[in-house]
């Protein structure tokens, strides 16, 4: 059957401001690893996405991204230690245990992207 063995997956997030974007996962705590004029890489630790500079309202509206992480209260005092809410303008809502067994907290981009940043409880 050949090797159907997978190394990763990448989403490429959109942006309506691509510099402001670029800013804004920067503060968030990933590290821009490479950029060109259409698209940005980020990563921090073993995961990472593209950022592209491109923008379509519905399609944003509807983007949705999730971070597994292992501490997100640590996660969330790192937001709120850099008033990243405030300074960009967007929505960010404590984390919260969720019945799916995830505890996590929202934070939506400069562009709308919604971010589902949380860890696995028991």
């Amino acid at each position: 059957m050949g090797n159907l063995a997978t190394v990763e997956v990448k989403a490429f997030v959109p942006a309506r401001d691509f510099g402001l974007s670029k800013q804004f996962y920067q503060d968030l705590g990933f590290d821009l690893a490479w950029s060109s004029d259409a698209l940005a890489y980020f990563c921090h630790g073993d995961s990472s996405f593209l950022l592209q500079n491109f923008y379509v309202k519905e399609h944003a509206d509807n983007f949705m991204m999730h971070l597994l992480v292992e501490d997100a209260d640590a996660w969330w005092q790192h937001v709120v230690d850099r008033d990243i809410a405030a300074k960009y303008n967007i929505r960010a809502n404590p984390p919260e245990d969720q019945s799916w067994g995830i505890r996590d907290f929202i934070l939506v981009d400069p562009t709308g992207v919604l971010w589902r940043i949380g860890q696995n409880i028991s």
